[in-house]
């Protein structure tokens, strides 16, 4: 037991309370339900148009570069034009999720694998849990579906978003979160990524792919 255990565990016995007394939790219960909502900014609030058109603007405004399809059976072949205008190799790397392997990959070139990167990929590509406008961010849940590592080991890297999962705010994305996946099934991590990897700690100098991927390609899926 730590001292602060300790501490805590003497109060308690003092107050005669263990903190399973049902006025308390019902306080507790109260106080979270109904606590209030912090400022919002109006900026990316509207409709479903007016919210995807101010993410793609902050998105490019981050130096992230936004195509729309109309549905998922474009996604491969966008990527693949991507890559071959690029000049960069037909390799990518995704994980598990369902949504990305119903595409149709092998219409293309490209040579796909699954599961986690181990840092020797040059192209990853992942399905966003929800995308935010009012900030141009990509909000990422970690898993087999779409591991962690492919958001950060890969120099270039694809995220799929679909229309109709880009929020207005980042409450709005945290309260679907808790809606889709239910107290207990939590996702062990969220990534919020606003464009490429990025640093200007040495002289100022604007230097991308510093901490994760130098380019961001976010494809916007209009059906789906």
């Amino acid at each position: 037991m730590s001292a602060r255990d300790e501490i805590l565990g003497n109060i308690r016995a003092s107050l005669g309370v263990t903190g399973e007394e049902a006025p308390r939790r019902l306080e507790v219960k109260e106080r979270l339900e109904l606590a209030p909502a912090g400022v919002i900014p109006a900026r990316g609030q509207g409709d479903a148009a007016a919210r995807l058109a101010t993410f793609k603007f902050e998105a490019e405004r981050a130096q992230a570069s936004v195509v729309e399809v109309a549905d998922g059976s474009e996604v491969p072949a966008e990527i693949a034009r991507y890559l071959r205008e690029a000049n960069l190799p037909a390799t990518l790397r995704t994980g598990e999720d369902p949504r990305l392997l119903a595409m149709p990959w092998r219409e293309t070139a490209l040579e796909v694998t699954r599961g986690p990167s181990d840092g020797h990929d040059l192209n990853g590509a992942s399905a966003a849990f929800a995308a935010v406008a009012e900030s141009g961010t990509l909000a990422l849940c970690s898993g087999p579906d779409n591991p962690t590592t492919i958001n950060f080991l890969p120099d270039n890297h694809f995220v799929v978003v679909f229309a109709g999962d880009v929020l207005a705010d980042y409450e709005s994305v945290w309260g679907e979160l808790r809606a889709r996946y239910g107290k207990g099934v939590m996702p062990r991590t969220i990534n919020f990524i606003t464009g490429p990897s990025r640093s200007a700690d040495i002289e100022q100098t604007l230097l991308l792919g510093a901490h994760g991927p130098r380019r961001l390609h976010i494809v916007i899926v209009r059906d789906g």
